[in-house]
């Protein structure tokens, strides 16, 4: 097996330290969006877990939200979620508050705890693929595990 990238190993590490198995895979095609991400495992738009920063703009906290690859997410549902206004995250908010680039933000791994919400429509997949470190790194886990091993609270984060 080929050596992982340091991103991806770091990610790796994490997992394992939480006591999980999931193996990181680097592919040669982009995972950097969840339709890029589908195409390059074989799996439906649904099943990536997209990790997406966003920045509380009172606390200036970071708000990881994970939602499925098949859906956009709805700022007025988060904003009454974590009883605040939110607004984007640039990229070196993202690198600063996690560690890693947009597009492959993990959703373990940090460089800090951060307040994590997760789409509920992921948990009737029965698995489930995350991003790993990199535009091109990726892990295959339960809904379950997700939800262990991020401690977030799973919540209706879709635009309908």
């Amino acid at each position: 097996m080929e050596e992982l990238s340091s991103s991806a190993r770091k990610v790796q590490q994490a997992l394992q330290k939480l006591g999980l198995s999931p193996q990181v895979v680097e592919l040669p095609a982009s995972t950097r969006t969840a339709v890029e991400a589908a195409q390059a495992i074989g799996c439906q738009v649904g099943q990536i877990a997209k990790s997406l920063v966003f920045r509380k703009t009172i606390s200036g906290k970071p708000l990881l939200v994970i939602a499925s690859g098949s859906h956009r997410v709805d700022e007025d549902k988060l904003e009454k979620l974590v009883g605040e206004p939110i607004g984007k995250a640039d990229a070196d908010f993202v690198r600063q508050h996690t560690g890693y680039v947009i597009g492959g933000v993990p959703p373990v791994g940090h460089r800090e705890p951060l307040e994590t919400l997760i789409d509920e429509d992921l948990l009737p997949y029965g698995e489930i693929w995350a991003a790993a470190g990199t535009p091109n790194a990726v892990f295959r886990l339960t809904p379950e595990d997700l939800v262990r091993m991020t401690m977030g609270k799973v919540a209706g984060v879709a635009r309908t």
